[in-house]
């Protein structure tokens, strides 16, 4: 990480917003960051599956970057770029140009999708990435899009490996390979909540923080949430988990990030609710029932 940083806290793998004529708008993603970063959030987390990254051409990925490396720089925030793909020298090129840019803490790399490689494929990828990586490297498990876990014997390897500090567990459940990776990986490795109905319970038993998509609204009573957590105020904390649960249910009714994009659109944030195809923009319904559960939490 940044000189002094530590993975702690909320992070926010914030949307890329678009203007009327479909380019990225930039100062309305400058001004998101801002906002989350006055809510609490402990960084930014541009080119992540919210941020449509697949979706955005070179140039506007790098515009990405710019913006959020700039605003981190002048807020002294976290900074994680998604960097990771399936492919392993892809993967290195991209980790390695970050070290062009000023402001960028680390990198989030997905397990390598759709190819299925096996434990030892995986881990090997994430091995070489991480020796290559001139920025400390995050891992991201999420099977349900890349069709295959990092099991809990790889999760830990890594966990030891030089450069690799952290993980994005987001594999649908609390189970007992998160339960023995809490207990066995090392103390500065962090486990960070990718499943935002379970970050609660995540952090309480040893979870670092979240990325959580679900923080583009309700953000400071997301922060909030986890910091109590983090300090073990169980009955505080389980009040905001379940007021926010019906945010989370209501975000991803339809694919992400519609819903949040549609809500920022009627809050006055950006200048859109438009997503790239394939996607489609929210239905109407859902992002009243988005905006009807974000007021009922206090949002």
């Amino acid at each position: 990480m940044a000189e002094g940083a530590t993975l702690r806290g909320v992070y926010i793998p914030i949307i890329t917003p678009f203007a009327a004529d479909g380019s990225v708008a930039l100062e309305a993603l400058e001004g998101l960051a801002h906002r989350f970063l006055d809510a609490g959030v402990a960084g930014l987390l541009p080119l992540g599956t919210t941020g449509e990254t697949p979706l955005l051409d070179a140039d506007e990925q790098q515009s990405v970057i710019d913006v959020c490396a700039r605003v981190g720089r002048e807020r002294q925030a976290q900074v994680i770029v998604g960097a990771g793909t399936n492919n392993t020298k892809a993967t290195i090129a991209a980790t390695t140009a970050l070290s062009q840019v000023g402001g960028v803490t680390a990198t989030l790399c997905v397990v390598p999708y759709y190819l299925r490689p096996g434990q030892a494929g995986i881990v090997a990828h994430f091995e070489q990435v991480a020796a290559a990586s001139p920025v400390p490297v995050i891992l991201y498990n999420i099977p349900s899009r890349t069709g295959q876990a990092l099991e809990t014997d790889g999760l830990l390897r890594l966990a030891n490996t030089p450069n690799v500090v952290g993980l994005k567990q987001s594999v649908g459940s609390i189970d007992t390979g998160t339960i023995r990776l809490l207990a066995e990986a090392p103390h500065d490795f962090a486990v960070l909540g990718g499943d935002d109905p379970l970050l609660f319970p995540l952090v309480l038993l040893g979870g670092a923080g979240a990325i959580c998509a679900t923080a583009h609204v309700c953000t400071r009573r997301y922060v909030e949430m986890i910091e109590c957590a983090l300090a073990g105020k169980v009955d505080e904390g389980r009040a905001h988990h379940e007021a926010l649960l019906p945010v989370t249910r209501a975000g991803f009714a339809e694919p992400n990030p519609s819903v949040f994009k549609g809500v920022l659109h009627a809050q006055g944030l950006i200048p859109t609710p438009d997503v790239r195809g394939p996607l489609v923009n929210a239905s109407p319904g859902a992002v009243e029932a988005a905006l009807e559960a974000v007021t009922a939490a206090g949002g």
